[in-house]
């Protein structure tokens, strides 16, 4: 019997970090337990949860409202191919984002510029004076250039395409830089680099069909 692979890329954007956190959602992963998202700064998650009446329940954390909003989608409007988003009720600004995972990546991007219109320069520059301290901190300063590297190390490695030097498969974690990210594994120590001071750099990473950490 062949199984339909049915799967989709979710993604929300952390209200305390700011991070977009991004993931592959396959229907025989959903069906067998709740999906959690969190965020790699553990002050957000996300909820996804299969009902038994074929419906996908949402819990999605909110970058205006104190509590997350639910939202419940049919089975074939969350796995259809078309990008979908999800709105905060309040101020109708989108807080979740759903389809195929290059339109989910440029939906994160697009959110991020609106909300610094919708802020205003000060807040623009508010922005800027934040990140410019978190590279003193080791923290990288566009969060934009993390996800879209975190998220193609997660996918490799789910399909078997990074190769260390462990003969039954790595552990491997994405480390933040001042300008470079560092994809390490944490059982044989193997790394490999790639520059992170632009959303371009990423965009070309993510046309790696595979990974060499050395």
């Amino acid at each position: 019997m062949v199984l339909d692979k049915k799967e989709t890329t979710v993604a929300y954007r952390c209200p305390v970090c700011g991070v977009g956190v991004v993931s592959i959602v396959g229907a025989f992963s959903l069906s067998a337990d709740m999906i959690r998202m969190r965020c790699s700064c553990g002050g957000s998650e996300m909820t996804i949860n299969y009902r038994s009446d074929r419906r996908v329940r949402l819990t999605v954390p909110c970058l205006f409202c104190p509590t997350p909003h639910t939202y419940t989608l049919s089975d074939e409007m969350f796995f259809r191919r078309e990008p979908t988003s999800l709105p905060c009720a309040y101020t109708g600004i989108d807080i979740c984002f759903i389809g195929k995972k290059d339109d989910v990546l440029a939906s994160l991007e697009r959110s991020e510029r609106e909300l610094l219109e919708l802020l205003g320069d000060d807040a623009a520059d508010d922005i800027d004076r934040v990140r410019k301290s978190s590279k003193q901190r080791g923290v990288l300063p566009d969060p934009q250039v993390y996800d879209i590297v975190n998220f193609v190390v997660h996918d490799m490695q789910d399909e078997g395409k990074i190769h260390c030097r462990c003969e039954d498969g790595g552990d491997y974690r994405v480390e933040i830089g001042d300008d470079a990210i560092r994809v390490v594994c944490s059982k044989c120590g193997a790394s490999a680099s790639f520059p992170a001071d632009s959303v371009l750099s990423a965009h070309e990473f993510l046309e790696s069909d595979s990974l060499e950490l050395s």
